[in-house]
């Protein structure tokens, strides 16, 4: 049966929570579910947006500490303390449906395990939501800035890296990341994932990453921006599925490093 859209930008903005944390056990991949996937592509999103959703719908791009039944059922308390907001709703045979973003800039809050890395994506009946209050604009949907354009980069000093480093608060960076014409919703994935916080497990933090220093001249990286001594590479998950797990991204990474710790290979 094709889906009835009941909304498209009217409930696009809608901030939800999760009151049935059970309804996650059965919610399905966005990709998988044939209403799901009508109901968005008759909607206001445009095609990079679809994209982005069905890639981030799937299962294993949960947080671990929602991700299997057990988890599920350790964590469900906290389940309601997640930020979402309903992209679309559909009528799927007699069920109201739900298609929720949860994105990880409004989720740092969470428990570590439920902590999002990226925004993902929900299927959930209607009966399991309810309207939050206050209502919160919904963040534009963005997989980052592009990166098959731009110059590659090799990284010939790891430990010229900035863990830690305050994107968000240097304005010469973020203007340069503007003039390189990257898009708010862009700059915004690059400021959230600069941070060590959100990079894959085995390099979160710094005792946890030196012992594997030297292989992050294994990295495919490209270069994002340029400003004042350092620049902004962009570690792409694509080019990187064969790092070791503990190093491997699992979405689009951004480290910033001092210029001088890598080689810019070729010309603008």
């Amino acid at each position: 049966m094709l889906p009835i859209v009941i909304t498209g930008c009217l409930f696009a903005q809608q901030q939800v929570k999760i009151l049935d944390a059970t309804a996650l056990s059965s919610a399905p991949d966005v990709r998988k579910d044939k209403a799901a996937v009508e109901a968005l592509r008759t909607g206001d999103l445009g095609n990079d947006e679809i994209v982005q959703v069905l890639q981030y719908g799937d299962r294993d791009f949960w947080p671990a500490g929602i991700r299997t039944d057990t988890a599920l059922r350790s964590n469900t308390p906290y389940v309601q303390n997640y930020v979402g907001f309903r992209i679309c709703a559909f009528k799927q045979d007699s069920t109201m449906m739900a298609l929720v973003m949860v994105p990880a800039a409004s989720n740092m809050h969470m428990p570590e395990t439920m902590r999002p890395l990226a925004d993902f994506y929900l299927v959930l009946p209607e009966q399991a939501l309810a309207q939050a209050e206050p209502n919160r604009p919904r963040p534009a949907i963005s997989r980052g800035p592009r990166w098959k354009n731009l110059r590659k980069v090799k990284i010939t000093k790891p430990g010229d890296l900035y863990g830690t480093y305050d994107l968000a608060s240097d304005s010469a960076g973020l203007e340069a990341l503007a003039k390189r014409g990257m898009s708010r919703p862009e700059i915004d994935a690059v400021v959230f994932r600069s941070t060590e916080r959100n990079w894959p497990d085995g390099i979160d933090n710094l005792s946890s990453r030196e012992p594997l220093l030297k292989k992050f001249t294994k990295y495919h990286a490209f270069l994002g921006a340029r400003w004042d001594d350092k620049v902004m590479l962009i570690v792409p998950v694509e080019k990187n599925r064969r790092m070791p797990v503990a190093m491997r991204p699992f979405v689009d990474l951004y480290f910033i490093y001092k210029a001088s710790g890598v080689e810019v290979k070729g010309k603008e």
